[in-house]
């Protein structure tokens, strides 16, 4: 399954290096002037998972495959995007397509770099892109509550749902805060909240681009954006796009020595991918065989047909059981084998909450 993540940015702020150096790719133009990126580059990457290396060594395996995870990048955005400004249509319909937003703050000083507003303000500039998603929101509210709440008052159940769920968004946004501190717990509530499409509604990740000397610790700049963060229950990390750039390109052993160089023990793009994975609430399941062993992502709560429908539809629809190891009983015992000896091979049925780590084998019949 992997995610879709919408890198996000006002101009100059480091967006595009940071595509760049997470997708090891030169796909997205970086150049020191606003809307470099007009067509949003999509690129893949494989999630690093040492588990999966772990696990592939004692099956013996002939491939890795790790599960995808993939960063859309997003056009440069202005004040008055949600009137049309700038690329303000276009950026707004790209980020309705995305699972959360990464949101690059820059939190590096640089006179070489022009910034858009000529100032280096991490949380104004959060505060400037956060504004136009929520005018966004607003002004399709608007419309929309009013009509629900007419049909509602003729009868229309469905209507009556949508009005009830919408409304404490609305008015949240009316007092200038997202739309997700109004996300409901129930299963009808949260389906219409999901068909609203709203932009503040998606989880956001604060990326702060610092300068190489602050990758380890931060700084000033990176402390108020965390400072933001904890108080609207927002994930944020810090990373260097300038280092991750100088990353590319590297053998593993190359890039360890030079993160432990300058005092960091992994990159920056597992550091957003753990809190992507937090933000989004997804874990990692694996499938593990002398041909391949293969990482798969399923969202926390989801139960055996679900996660057997991620390989393949037919396995979802004619499920019947699913063979399921523990990871660390994978590993301390050497293999599927020794497992099955000591009986810590289960079988699990179609309610089984699948586990961050389960090593899982499916039956099935169509």
């Amino acid at each position: 399954m992997g995610f879709r993540c919408g890198i996000v940015g006002l101009p100059n702020v480091g967006k595009s290096t940071l595509f760049n150096a997470l997708t090891e790719t030169q796909a997205a133009q970086a150049a020191n002037y606003p809307f470099c990126t007009i067509e949003p580059n999509v690129g893949n990457v494989g999630v690093p998972d040492p588990r999966l290396d772990t696990l592939a060594k004692i099956a013996g395996s002939a491939k890795i495959i790790p599960t995808q995870l993939s960063f859309v990048d997003i056009a440069g955005l202005v004040r008055g995007a949600s009137k049309g400004e700038g690329l303000g249509n276009q950026f707004l319909g790209n980020i309705r397509e995305v699972d959360a937003i990464v949101h690059v703050l820059r939190c590096f000083e640089n006179d070489d770099i022009q910034h858009v507003d000529n100032r280096v303000d991490p949380v104004s500039d959060a505060e400037t892109v956060e504004t136009e998603l929520m005018l966004a929101d607003l002004e399709s509210l608007e419309k929309r509550v009013p009509a629900a709440q007419k049909k509602a008052a003729q009868g229309d159940k469905e209507a009556k749902l949508i009005a009830a769920v919408l409304q404490p968004a609305l008015e949240l946004l009316r007092e200038g805060k997202p739309a997700r501190l109004a996300r409901p717990e129930g299963d009808d509530e949260l389906r219409v909240f999901n068909q609203a499409q709203l932009l503040t509604a998606k989880p956001v990740l604060y990326v702060c681009n610092v300068e190489e000397s602050a990758a380890a610790n931060g700084n000033a700049f990176s402390a108020k954006v965390f400072e933001k963060a904890q108080a609207e229950g927002a994930n944020a990390v810090i990373v260097s796009a300038a280092i991750e750039s100088e990353l590319v390109g590297m053998d593993p052993d190359e890039r360890l020595m030079f993160l432990e160089e300058i005092g960091l023990h992994e990159t920056g793009l597992a550091r957003v991918i753990r809190s992507g994975y937090d933000l989004l609430h997804l874990i990692t399941f694996f499938t593990v065989g002398p041909k391949e062993a293969r990482a798969w992502t399923v969202h926390q709560g989801a139960k055996a047909p679900e996660a057997a429908g991620e390989i393949h539809s037919d396995m979802q629809r004619g499920f019947i059981r699913a063979e399921t190891i523990a990871y660390d009983d994978y590993v301390a015992l050497g293999g599927e084998t020794a497992c099955k000896d000591a009986g810590k091979l289960r079988q699990e049925g179609k309610e089984y909450v699948i586990q961050d780590g389960d090593v899982l084998h499916f039956k099935f019949n169509v």
